[in-house]
């Protein structure tokens, strides 16, 4: 079954194009070293009474959205290899100075799942 790396993040409006570049270099490196899917997905219906809203979760403030992202590998072995690699290519080395970064990563929720139903 495939593994998915899950992302939700506190983007301001403000920082949504710089944010898009980012993802888009990002997607594109992942891809290059075996990712299956990237997705980055921004916020549009986040008022839910039926759950606790992702807005919530990120201790969304004024003038931000939310972005839920994912990306989906053959395995978590698979997945551990390709991050190794991408943390290594030199494309990303602007992006891994969190002083640059158009969100607040310690507001960032992150994890490593195993794919239950896979329709």
């Amino acid at each position: 079954m495939k593994y998915v790396d899950g992302y939700v993040l506190p983007v301001p409006k403000k920082n949504l194009a710089a944010y898009r570049r980012m993802a888009t270099l990002g997607g594109k490196v992942w891809m290059d070293h075996g990712a299956l899917e990237f997705r980055e997905c921004v916020g549009d219906d986040l008022k839910t009474k039926m759950a606790a809203p992702f807005p919530a979760a990120v201790k969304l403030k004024p003038g931000e959205t939310v972005v839920f992202s994912w990306i989906v590998f053959k395995s978590r072995a698979h997945r551990d290899s390709v991050n190794a690699k991408v943390m290594k290519d030199p494309r990303l080395a602007k992006m891994m100075d969190m002083s640059r970064c158009p969100f607040d990563p310690k507001r960032m929720v992150y994890g490593g799942f195993k794919t239950m139903v896979d329709l």
